[in-house]
């Protein structure tokens, strides 16, 4: 069942930010920070759990596995990547409703051809605005709880076909049944601007670190006229700059600690992942 969580912070007009997920240790840290909505990232779980860039090598089934497990893991509302829908109408009939099952409370579908590419790489092309109408109609249409579960249009039109066919492909994703916005990869304050202004739909806004789009403050954002943001890879890139700074103090020095290298506290961890009920449980049944 979907979280009404995210429908009700909408409705309520108050800019919120949406940390994404690369595995389920992210997921274990954001129940500590107490986030209401985290982001179930489709490049950072593929990075994650394959080792593979995010250009359309993911399945169905591995994705639906990922999300389903964040989703247990998290004590927050999910937003899932879906990609494409994995395929054609009927493709994303079944995504909507293993997502839906799986009790994610949002589903991105974005317009591109497949295989698709991360939104902030080269070689992306889009399918006829037509397609993807289609998809987004069959998605609304699919889903049993029409309030809670959510729909999220992404365009990736921008980069091969400008700003006007951006927008005018998000009006035709509008007019067919999507609950939230997703103007992919502008390149300017302006341009973000732009998209907010141009419809009344919820806009989201990728904070994609690294990205072609402006990093800027949640204030700002809030003033450009986003209803919320995502920042997905944020807590992957930040990881894996740890990660190879412990890598380098072991290699180069032998140690596995030092005063310049932070490290979570391990007995707290235990209690994050879970392992208090492991030894309630061993207390009362262990012989």
């Amino acid at each position: 069942m979907a979280n009404p969580i995210l429908r009700q912070m909408l409705d309520q007009g108050d800019f919120f930010v949406v940390p994404g997920m690369q595995d389920m240790i992210a997921a274990a840290v954001a129940n500590k920070v107490k986030f209401p909505i985290v982001y179930g990232t489709g490049y950072w779980l593929t990075a994650s759990s394959l080792g593979l860039p995010d250009a359309g090598l993911a399945s169905y089934t591995q994705m639906l596995d990922r999300m389903a497990t964040l989703v247990q893991t998290s004590q927050s509302a999910v937003i899932a990547d879906a990609d494409t829908g994995y395929g054609g109408l009927l493709n994303v009939a079944h995504t909507v409703r293993g997502y839906e099952k799986a009790g994610v409370t949002a589903i991105q579908i974005e317009d591109q051809e497949f295989p698709k590419k991360c939104g902030h790489t080269p070689y992306k092309r889009c399918v006829p605005v037509e397609d993807m109408v289609e998809k987004i109609r069959v998605a609304a249409e699919t889903r049993e709880d029409k309030q809670n579960f959510l729909i999220i249009a992404r365009t990736d039109a921008r980069a091969a076909d400008g700003v006007d066919a951006a927008l005018r492909r998000l009006e035709a994703y509008d007019k067919a049944g999507a609950d939230i916005l997703f103007f992919e990869a502008p390149q300017s304050e302006d341009e973000m601007r732009l998209a907010c202004e141009s419809f009344n739909k919820p806009m989201m806004a990728n904070m994609a670190d690294g990205g072609k789009t402006p990093i800027l403050s949640a204030d700002r954002l809030r003033d450009i006229g986003y209803a919320f943001a995502i920042y997905p890879s944020m807590t992957s890139l930040v990881a894996a700059a740890a990660m190879e700074r412990a890598l380098r103090l072991l290699k180069e020095e032998g140690l596995s600690q030092s005063p310049d290298l932070p490290m979570f506290n391990f007995t707290e961890f235990c209690q994050l992942i879970g392992f208090q009920e492991v030894w309630d449980f061993e207390k009362r049944w262990a012989r």
